[in-house]
């Protein structure tokens, strides 16, 4: 994936507030240590420029102390001579959090030669960039053989699918109870199986089906569910050539193919509305929820870090930033590339519109029709209210006509807590995803306060 284009605009934008810099974290030790860094006592020649650029050296262990410099502007993106591997470090995180509270430890100034040769580089690697996607540099792929390692593989995968389905037929043919005394193993052997067919999703989907038998009361009935949905998609693979171009791409999509974003590429204002990671074995994914505040259009951006490495790419929760994203295929279209990024973040105290439970309800419900193996959908909830229930919590409209209970895997984050003391029991706008098992709250707005609170 080619990153993004940044274009300076030379703007000043707004110092973030401490909750969007520790949004940037890739985990909660990284927020501790960043916040022992935030006053000035270890830093020394810090400043910051217009361009989005933040430097500073901060005092360690060593006689020489770190160079730590942030461009703002740039994704954010990172650069420290300390030797960890996370992105961003605590001595960025620090540094940013200096830069957001306190305007006299952190003053407008020129940059030192050490942080201005970073950020040259930057500019000139963009330049570069922009350079080669517009010439076509380089030595061409050669179609034909690119044709044939996709025949290949498609081979491979059919071979997998087919075997899938044999394992499906025989596990329903003697009956569900066996899948809790054959145990794990046969679900994993399975999986490495899809991996052997180059079928990654495929092999993510069986695992599942593996957990499902240990997942407590009512597992028979989830794994009659799940192993439906994975015969649908086993189904839908083999009679590819027979289905609709956009369902077919999702079916692509869904087995572990990769594909381009090749959409009409949309230029807006975004607002960043969450960014949080989950672990998918020693793949950490970033998903960062933007919505464009001209198209109106909800658009996620994934990231990847492997081998205990944080995704490099992170935006500030709340802020605004002027990009152009790139849709990728599929019939939803909600994942993108950030192909531009002009300029850093700035505040304008948007929040996306809201609406009822029942247009959430019924978005979800559309987006499944394309997409059947859709685990949730982003949907912005306006005027709610949250609430305990019977079993949990819920999300009912102002007026009381409907509600929308909370996931059980949300029930017990913090943010659901933080959700409830910003509401105070007056109606709120939440984001969120909405699936078969409820509503995930991730941000929330109200009268109250200002800017997004993240609740993830």
């Amino acid at each position: 994936m080619v990153g993004p284009t940044v274009v300076d605009m030379n703007q000043q934008g707004v110092r973030w507030t401490s909750e969007q810099v520790l949004a940037l974290a890739p985990d909660d030790a990284s927020r501790r240590a960043g916040n022992r860094l935030s006053v000035p006592g270890p830093w020394s020649d810090a400043g910051c420029s217009g361009s989005g650029a933040v430097w500073g050296l901060c005092k360690g262990s060593g006689s020489r102390p770190y160079q730590t410099v942030v461009d703002t502007a740039g994704g954010p993106s990172y650069k420290c001579s300390c030797p960890s591997r996370k992105f961003p470090c605590k001595h960025a995180l620090g540094l940013l959090l200096l830069w957001a509270s306190d305007d006299t430890a952190v003053r407008d100034s020129t940059a030192p030669e050490w942080a201005e040769q970073w950020l040259e580089g930057r500019r000139q690697r963009a330049a570069d960039r922009d350079g080669k996607s517009g010439g076509g540099g380089g030595k061409p792929a050669d179609p034909e053989a690119s044709r044939r390692r996709a025949e290949r593989r498609a081979e491979r995968i059919t071979a997998g699918a087919g075997e899938l389905e044999q394992r499906l037929a025989d596990l329903l043919r003697s009956g569900l109870a066996t899948a809790e005394q054959s145990g794990y193993g046969l679900w994993e052997e399975t999986a490495a199986r899809m991996v052997d067919a180059q079928a990654p999703g495929l092999a993510a989907r069986v695992r599942e089906l593996g957990a499902i038998p240990g997942s407590g009361a009512g597992w028979p009935v989830r794994l009659l569910e799940e192993c439906a949905l994975l015969h649908l998609l086993n189904t839908a693979w083999l009679g590819l050539d027979r289905l609709p171009e956009p369902l077919a791409a999702v079916v692509r999509s869904r087995v572990g193919l990769s594909t381009p974003a090749v959409g009409e590429p949309v230029r807006d204002r975004w607002l960043i509305l969450a960014q949080y990671d989950s672990a998918e074995g020693r793949i950490t994914t970033r998903r960062i929820w933007l919505h464009g505040r001209e198209s109106g259009r909800t658009a996620l951006l994934l990231s990847f870090g492997a081998a205990g490495r944080a995704p490099q790419l992170a935006l500030p929760v709340g802020l605004t930033v002027q990009a152009v994203l790139t849709p990728y295929g599929g019939a939803g279209q909600l994942r993108a590339e950030l192909t531009e990024l002009a300029g850093a973040p700035v505040q304008d105290g948007g929040r996306p519109p809201g609406a009822p439970v029942a247009a959430a309800v019924e978005a979800y419900g559309r987006a499944l029709r394309d997409d059947p193996w859709l685990e949730s959908w982003p949907v912005t909830l306006g005027d709610v209210i949250p609430a305990p229930a019977d079993e949990g919590w819920q999300l009912a409209d102002a007026d009381g006509a409907l509600a929308l209970p909370v996931a059980p895997d949300a029930l017990s984050r913090p943010g659901l807590l933080r959700l409830a003391a910003v509401s105070g029991g007056r109606p709120v706008t939440v984001f969120g995803e909405a699936g078969h098992r409820g509503f995930s709250p991730i941000a929330v707005w109200s009268e109250d306060t200002s800017g997004t609170i993240p609740l993830i």
